[in-house]
């Protein structure tokens, strides 16, 4: 058995334990780094896992890992970043009690632990395998929710009290009298954070429950496919046999009336079976155009809230809030500073502070205040939104791709062009006040959904590609210092 198999026959057994969705969010993530005098290193992705799993589950870790090894183990927890290499596929045996040389009354011999990176040569001599369950995990749930959205890593503030305490009531009391729940707010104002966590916390409360998370951009598209495939009784199924539907962005709906018309009879069906609908927009349900009468009307029937911009103090704490996550010590000079200077919404926090940290580890420096004003100032990073044009940005992904326009708007969907623009996208959407269907029109009449598609890979790949950061970080550069001269 390698250090793999052992902590994945312990997270089997705690598996079994924990609530699926704590198990989901704390757990499944984690790997076992190192073992040394009986006691184990657990890698936890980020700061607050780390945390979470010793002030929450680390008891029970504890007696998980000593059942399969056979004696009492201590655990310490350390985030993935600053740990170890891992085992991986180095042998354990030697975590295990000796059982067929346990047969003195005086007890086993003591048995020397592997060490990490240099499994002790010391093995049990019977051939017998560990008392230990092997337990396969299960595989990850299908409700579309994101681990990381969860209630403990929901900054509260003054902007979004009233929406937080009322999503904590419909978690509780799915299906009550806040049915159905809609929220809105601007852009990247944690309203997706706020679905998800209602997800998570209901599925704490009531494991049996099904839920399901959607855009509406995959309600649409679900629909589409359904009727091309002449499904139509599954799709419905999959959506009116659920307690809990979340839509997420409704106001995308807004004028396809073959998608709006099957929504509303979604949204009857569960609501008069006593489901939850929780729905956010950017917008209240009356500021919608194009929506049909009969959905504002059930819309406005629920409980409404508004998420607003953080003051100050909350976008202090998003910020300290987004540093542990990221497993980063962020110097309160540093954080204060993006917080007096980005006061749009939570996304640009984030994102001035993601800038600062490329800028650190590009250049190989530590993040500092001078650093920080360094790669925030108006010709470098924090022009603002106002000075930044479409067609800047536009340019500066050709010159920095060395595409022509005409490919850029084209059909071509080979990487050397699918990349650049979409990579024009996501900088569109970050860096300007365009709209999805605006970005679309500048990129060659492409459907906003096409551009949400490009938006969510960049950014998903940004988490990972730390050559697209640097190209991103670079086109970045070449906009607002051609920004700042205009």
């Amino acid at each position: 058995m390698n250090a793999t198999h052992l902590w994945q026959t312990v997270l089997g057994d705690l598996q079994e334990r924990v609530p699926a969705t704590a198990f989901e969010n704390w757990l499944r993530q984690t790997s076992l780094v190192g073992f040394a005098n009986d006691v184990a290193t657990v890698a936890a992705p980020n700061t607050y896992g780390a945390a979470t799993l010793e002030t929450r589950y680390g008891d029970q870790i504890r007696r998980a890992l000593s059942t399969v090894v056979g004696r009492t183990v201590e655990v310490e927890f350390r985030v993935l970043a600053k740990a170890a290499a891992t085992l991986n596929d180095q042998p354990v045996e030697t975590f295990f009690q000796n059982q067929a040389d346990a047969g003195s009354a005086s007890g086993p011999p003591a048995t020397k632990p592997a060490t990490r990176g240099k499994p002790s040569p010391n093995r049990p001599s019977s051939g017998q395998q560990s008392p230990a369950r092997q337990i396969g995990l299960a595989a990850a749930p299908k409700h579309g929710l994101n681990p990381r959205y969860v209630y403990e890593t929901y900054v509260v503030g003054s902007g979004n009290r009233f929406a937080h305490a009322a999503s904590l009531s419909v978690a509780e009391h799915p299906g009550g009298k806040y049915n159905p729940f809609f929220v809105y707010g601007g852009v990247g104002l944690g309203k997706t954070h706020l679905l998800h966590a209602v997800g998570h916390r209901a599925l704490e409360l009531q494991s049996d429950l099904t839920i399901a998370y959607v855009s509406s951009e995959k309600f649409t598209n679900d629909l589409i496919s359904a009727i091309r495939q002449q499904r139509m009784e599954e799709f419905r199924g999959r959506y009116r046999e659920t307690d809990i539907l979340m839509i997420d962005d409704i106001q995308f709906i807004a004028g396809k009336e073959s998608t709006q018309e099957e929504f509303f009879h979604t949204f009857n069906a569960l609501y008069q079976s006593g489901k939850q609908v929780i729905i956010t927009s950017d917008k209240p349900p009356k500021a919608i155009s194009a929506l049909e009468d009969r959905l504002r009307s059930r819309f406005e029937g629920g409980l409404i809230a508004d998420v607003q911009l953080p003051d100050y103090e909350m976008r202090i704490a998003i910020l300290r809030a987004k540093g542990e996550e990221l497993g980063m010590a962020i110097p309160s000079d540093v954080i204060e500073f993006i917080a007096q200077k980005d006061r749009t919404n939570i996304r640009e926090l984030e994102g001035g502070l993601n800038k600062i940290i490329a800028r650190a580890q590009i250049t190989d420096q530590r993040i500092s205040l001078a650093l920080a004003m360094e790669a925030l100032t108006d010709a470098a990073i924090g022009v603002g939104r106002a000075n930044v044009t479409r067609a800047a940005v536009v340019e500066a992904v050709l010159h920095h791709y060395q595409v022509e326009l005409r490919d850029l708007r084209g059909k071509s969907r080979s990487r050397e062009i699918s990349l650049p623009r979409q990579v024009a996208m996501y900088l569109l959407r970050e860096e300007t006040d365009a709209s999805l269907v605006e970005i679309g029109q500048e990129l060659g009449d492409r459907d906003h959904t096409t551009v949400l598609h490009g938006v969510r890979k960049i950014e998903g790949a940004l988490t990972t590609d730390s050559a697209l950061r640097s190209h991103v970080f670079a086109i970045r550069q070449a906009i607002f210092q051609s920004s700042a001269e205009a």
